[in-house]
């Protein structure tokens, strides 16, 4: 009988598990995880900050019981201390017993996630240890952080990302002061352009959250008596009741140090099976697999191979280890980064690069900005939305698309771009999709469509 043993069980671990006994029931598949939870939708933290969540527990959509009655032997609260790749074993201490116990197996499956990022700033460890700086990414730091807002008069949020853009908003809608901290010096400025980072900023300015912009975090010092705490940057200190890092996420394979090949920043690199490679070997095991915020994804939109933490790409990730672990079958059809988020009354979604990450990355893009209203103007009310398009001007493919709106969903726009970026569409074969028209909708040329002639006028 072939073992698996699965190393890490959140969103990657769990479709993993699922996938892996659904072909092959008969198979003893052993899941590690530390928690005593898994399949936690950390994206609802903010939400639930903001008393939007019907019922905390419905932001979990598995449990170690589902798993286990698919036929998984579930290892939850154990600590996995080493794993011998070449070996095939690993070893695990149950973290309430410290019993230790071996494992030996055919194949692993690493779906170990990532960690928030923690610098090494002065106060920052003391500041996580007492509680009055916390993190925000699993079930226990949400409920940490459900609990501070019942009584927080004040609040400083590390990170303008979606999370701590998404912190910071919902805390200011309840009342509390917030303060919302990053290096560089646009909100969001990794996930859009200027165009919309700007209005977002507004935004934030308009419902009293002060922006702490291009400002690095140099200290933590903590107040007497366990009150307070005044977060330190090259620009100003801020004294709050408590401080919270949203600062982005590091893959978590600090097991596979020196056994799997990886990006510098830890990720394990896979081919398009999810297989990984053996350091020292030139071909991927066929018995060893990565998905999710441990491993690398295949960018579309730059065809290399990138770290994008995101539950959608650990999902289909991990239902692709379940195809290919006898033999490689499926193949990774690769990501877009595709995300939306909903700030105050602005809807937002992006999917592929921006302007800003183009130039990042080294590569040469244009963009073209369109704003329209989103129906026809004889309809009782309409909507403006900003579109954004990015495209390469020698090949004139599609490279990536931003939209906001206020109250208009635009998510599936970035959707319906996620796509044509997949299939390589050009400007000039976006700008002839065929799209809808009817007037609660849409204008006769939909706004995707809109930015795209205007490109293609640009060009």
């Amino acid at each position: 009988m072939t073992t698996v043993a699965i190393v890490g069980c959140t969103h990657a671990g769990t479709f993993a598990a699922q996938s892996i006994l659904q072909a092959h029931p008969d198979w003893n598949v052993h899941v590690y995880e530390r928690n005593d939870t898994l399949s936690f939708l950390s994206c609802g933290i903010a939400l639930w900050v903001g008393d939007h969540v019907s019922d905390p527990k419905r932001m979990f959509y598995s449990s170690p019981e589902a798993l286990g009655k698919l036929g998984a032997h579930m290892h939850m609260r154990h600590d996995v201390l080493n794993v011998d790749v070449k070996g095939r074993t690993l070893l695990a201490k149950d973290l309430e017993t410290d019993e230790q116990t071996t494992l030996s197996f055919d194949k692993l499956v690493v779906t170990t996630g990532s960690k928030p990022v923690t610098p090494p700033i002065p106060g920052l460890a003391e500041g996580l240890e007492d509680g009055r700086v916390k993190l925000c990414k699993n079930w226990g730091h949400g409920l940490a952080i459900k609990e501070m807002a019942k009584d927080a008069k004040s609040v400083a949020v590390i990170g303008a990302g979606y999370i701590g853009a998404e912190l910071a908003e919902q805390f200011s809608e309840i009342g509390v002061k917030s303060v919302l901290i990053d290096g560089l010096d646009r909100v969001l400025a990794k996930n859009f352009d200027k165009p919309i980072s700007d209005v977002v900023e507004q935004a934030f300015t308009d419902h009293g959250v002060t922006l702490a912009l291009g400002q690095m975090v140099t200290e933590f010092r903590l107040g007497e008596n366990g009150e307070g705490v005044t977060v330190v940057t090259s620009a100003g200190e801020y004294t709050v009741d408590c401080a919270i890092m949203g600062a982005g996420f590091l893959p978590r394979t600090d097991l596979f140090d020196g056994q799997l090949n990886m990006l510098p920043n830890g990720a394990i690199t896979t081919d398009e099976y999810m297989r990984a490679t053996i350091s020292g070997e030139s071909e991927p095991s066929q018995d060893v697999f990565a998905a999710g915020d441990s491993a690398t994804v295949f960018y579309n939109p730059t065809g290399t191979y990138d770290y994008i933490p995101l539950a959608t790409n650990a999902v289909r990730q991990a239902l692709l280890v379940g195809a290919n672990i006898v033999e490689p079958t499926q193949k990774y059809m690769g990501t877009q980064a595709t995300s939306a988020v909903q700030l105050y009354d602005l809807s937002m979604a992006a999917t592929g690069l921006t302007q800003g990450g183009a130039e990042a990355r080294g590569v040469t893009t244009r963009s073209t900005t369109l704003t329209q209203d989103f129906r026809p103007d004889f309809m009782l009310t309409t909507t403006p939305v900003t579109c954004t398009l990015t495209w390469d001007p020698e090949t004139r493919v599609v490279k990536g698309a931003q939209f906001l709106s206020r109250q208009s969903d635009v998510a599936q726009a970035a959707n319906a771009v996620s796509i044509a970026i997949q299939a390589g569409f050009t400007i000039d074969q976006l700008a002839n999709v065929d799209l809808l028209f009817q007037p609660n909708f849409s204008q006769p040329v939909n706004y995707i469509a809109a930015v795209a002639i205007k490109a293609v006028a640009e060009a």
